[in-house]
């Protein structure tokens, strides 16, 4: 019997042991996460509690020249619904009721989302879409509808919040008011996204459920500064006509695509640009902006620039006879033809430039210029044909103008070079060159931008900006102004120069695009239209000279 009472007390002793060793080690582990691990164990306490909250600025808008708005940000929601936090008896009394509000507003039968919602709930989904891009007002009309009433618990009502840039005159101009986001960059948006993102504000937020966060006072840590606004240069009403002049004649001729552009002559303010591009169906929409990107031969519209440098070193004048023969040439086994089967004879330099005569110009530039290439290479750089322009928006095409030092340069450099082939220049340098003429001389940079704002306060203002402040002598101007007095006014001040396969075909009369335009702009703005045909270009003029109406 001592034996056996002596056993349970061994036994006795040896748990109590254990237990105090146990609550030893407890006591120790306690103090030790109080005193030496506290900080950390509250830190992390705090981290799974409480946190820090973005509160995302608001990105600035875009607005035409007189106050429309072109971008801007929208809210949007998906809307979907756990159909399992519903009760039974709950979901039975209303979710007719809530599939003919549905119904109502998105336009598919009540009975689809009778079936949907029953299937959802013998399924159990906890995740059922109803709809996609739900507008703020929708959203705050769909929290009324039965069930959806009920809340997030009890409803089962999920909305999912995104912010979306929204177009308000929809894909007019889309390329040059561009994008910032998983695209890339490209346009306005593009070129001043810093500006327009602003700054974040920051907030703490407390946990108070599964996925569920509010704010834990009143008092943003750091307010959001919205971003600024963008104004530009672009009319509404200008940039409405100018699409649709241009779709009109693309859809005609069926081009692959087109670019129009409209700019103030003395500003340099663009007020319209249209670029549109050909899908697999026949359609155009906003492909890529032309104007800016397209580096291509600019063909006949660059006899002006040829014809200007010849006069202004005075080697030649508007009345020089030239020798177009039959209107056929061979340089070094290389053909030039003019249009006119027969050719046009012996005609003057002005002349050359009215029929647009290939031959003409060619046999003129290689005449003065074929023992001093690079006189004539310094001309074409004064007229802004040798380096991009440098925009506000990005994307811009690279000219490339051969040289006398370059190896690409051939026997048939400078002559191809007369007649706008061998070259490669964008639309918006074709532009801004012939706006320069316009313009008496002055060279301004095309401008997309007038200024930024931020809450209707103005931070920065863009001036017009001079290239050149005088491209030519006021005595060449003088003749070009007269040459193409007496041109345009045979042509009703607009023409069509169509180039198919890398030849001049003919001259038509734009008469859609003069009743839309109409007198009233023909005295502020001058007008390219570049459309192309296939690979190569229908390029239209309408020129302004002056403060005058060329007639």
């Amino acid at each position: 019997m001592a034996t056996q009472k002596k056993s349970i007390l061994t036994k006795f002793y040896i748990v109590a042991a254990f237990m105090t060793i146990f609550l030893l080690a407890v006591v120790v582990r306690v103090v030790h996460i109080q005193y030496v691990q506290g900080d950390k164990y509250k830190k992390l306490s705090t981290e799974l509690t409480i946190k820090q909250d973005t509160i995302r600025a608001n990105k600035g808008n875009v607005y035409a020249a007189d106050g429309n708005l072109l971008a801007t940000s929208m809210s949007k929601f998906t809307i979907r619904m756990d159909v399992v936090a519903v009760k039974s008896n709950t979901f039975e009394k209303n979710f007719v009721a809530l599939s003919k509000e549905l119904s109502t507003m998105f336009g598919k039968p009540t009975k689809y989302y009778q079936d949907r919602l029953r299937t959802a709930k013998k399924r159990k989904n906890r995740y059922l879409l109803i709809a996609r891009n739900v507008g703020y007002n929708d959203y705050l009309k769909m929290k009324k509808f039965p069930i959806f009433n009920l809340g997030v618990y009890r409803g089962g009502f999920i909305a999912e919040h995104k912010t979306v840039r929204a177009h308000p005159i929809g894909k007019i101009a889309a390329r040059t008011i561009g994008y910032d986001d998983f695209r890339g960059e490209a346009g306005i948006e593009g070129a001043f996204a810093d500006f327009m993102q602003g700054e974040n504000g920051l907030r703490w937020k407390q946990k108070i459920a599964k996925n569920q966060w509010k704010p834990i006072s009143d008092v943003n840590e750091k307010e959001p500064i919205d971003g600024h606004d963008v104004i530009t240069t672009i009319d509404v009403n200008i940039q409405d006509i100018t699409h649709h002049a241009l779709l009109r004649q693309l859809e005609y001729f069926e081009a692959d695509h087109g670019c129009a552009v409209v700019m103030e002559t003395a500003t340099g303010e663009i007020k319209a640009i249209s670029n549109l591009g050909r899908t697999s169906k026949g359609r155009y929409f906003e492909k890529r902006n032309y104007a800016v990107w397209e580096s291509h031969e600019p063909g006949s519209t660059f006899k002006l620039a040829s014809l200007m440098a010849a006069l202004d070193d005075n080697v030649i004048d508007t009345s020089a006879v030239v020798d177009t023969g039959k209107g056929k040439i061979f340089i070094h086994n290389r053909k030039v033809e003019d249009s006119k089967r027969g050719g046009y004879g012996k005609i003057s330099a002005a002349r050359v430039f009215e029929v647009s005569s290939n031959v003409g110009i060619v046999k003129l530039i290689r005449k003065y210029y074929d023992d001093k290439p690079e006189k004539f290479i310094d001309k074409l750089e004064k007229y802004g044909f040798t380096k991009p322009i440098g925009f506000q928006i990005k994307g811009e095409g690279r000219p490339y103008v051969p040289n006398p030092k370059d190896k690409r340069w051939s026997k048939i450099s400078l002559e191809w070079m007369s007649w706008g082939y061998g070259i490669s220049v964008t639309p918006m340098q074709t532009l801004m060159f012939y706006n320069a003429v316009a313009n008496n001389g002055v060279m301004v940079k095309p401008r997309f931008v007038k200024e930024l704002r931020r809450q209707d306060k103005t931070e920065r203002i863009f001036e017009t900006e001079i290239v050149n402040n005088k491209i030519a002598t006021d005595l060449t101007l003088k003749k070009l102004e007269k040459l193409w007095r007496t041109w345009l006014l045979k042509e009703l001040q607009i023409i069509f120069i169509l180039q198919i396969f890398q030849w001049q075909v003919k001259q038509v009369l734009l008469k859609s695009l003069y009743q839309d335009i109409k007198i009233r702009m023909v005295k502020q703005y001058l007008v390219i239209i570049l459309i192309s045909i296939m690979w190569h270009l229908l390029q239209v003029f309408f020129l302004r000279m002056n403060q005058n109406i060329l007639v």
